[in-house]
């Protein structure tokens, strides 16, 4: 077995989302249509992109510093990369948010207009996406998935730059995320 070998870039960025014992403890903040679902709740009209960002900046501004690395999405958090505590690092996610509900199938997608460099090239030491993985799908739809994960590990790659993979486990069989069975996934 070989041994795992980063470049000192890597190295480097790795360091920036660690606290001085060596632990990711990031503030995750990449949330966009949940988090524009909940401040629906509490107006009376549809968030602005104005409102969703200034939440994430206040956000930023506050926590950061409780924190050694945030996460937040090119969508809205933009400006709040700019309210980051000077010793907190940067996660950028890559998916979009959510997943096609019409199909159990929970294919991932990238930001049309986002790639690892553009990423890399907005201040982010690494990038994170997220997929919904059921182990118990098709052989020929989680090939697809892992397919998909080798193309964007393939840009990190390119970029020398960290990739964080989200997994969220599901069952393609139970419809009901809120169910207790579906809590046993």
């Amino acid at each position: 077995m070989s041994k795992l070998q980063l470049s000192s870039n890597k190295v480097a960025c790795l360091q920036k989302l660690f606290d001085e014992n060596g632990i990711i403890s990031a503030l995750a903040f990449d949330q966009r249509g949940a988090l524009k679902r909940l401040m629906a709740q509490y107006q009376t009209e549809e968030p602005t992109v104005a409102q969703m960002e200034e939440l994430k900046v206040l956000v930023a501004d506050e926590l950061t510093k409780y924190a050694s690395s945030m996460l937040l999405d090119p969508e809205y958090g933009l400006p709040a990369t700019k309210a980051l505590d000077a010793n907190a690092g940067l996660l950028l996610a890559y998916e979009k948010t959510g997943y096609d509900t019409t199909s159990t199938k929970r294919l991932p997608d990238c930001l049309d207009v986002w790639s690892a460099k553009r990423i890399k090239e907005q201040g982010a030491d690494a990038v994170k996406f997220l997929l919904y993985y059921d182990v118990d799908s098709s052989d020929e739809l989680n090939q697809q998935k892992q397919a998909y994960i080798e193309r964007i590990g393939s840009e990190c790659v390119a970029e020398d730059i960290p990739f964080f993979l989200e997994i969220l486990a599901y069952d393609e069989k139970i419809a009901d995320a809120g169910s207790a069975e579906y809590a046993k996934v």
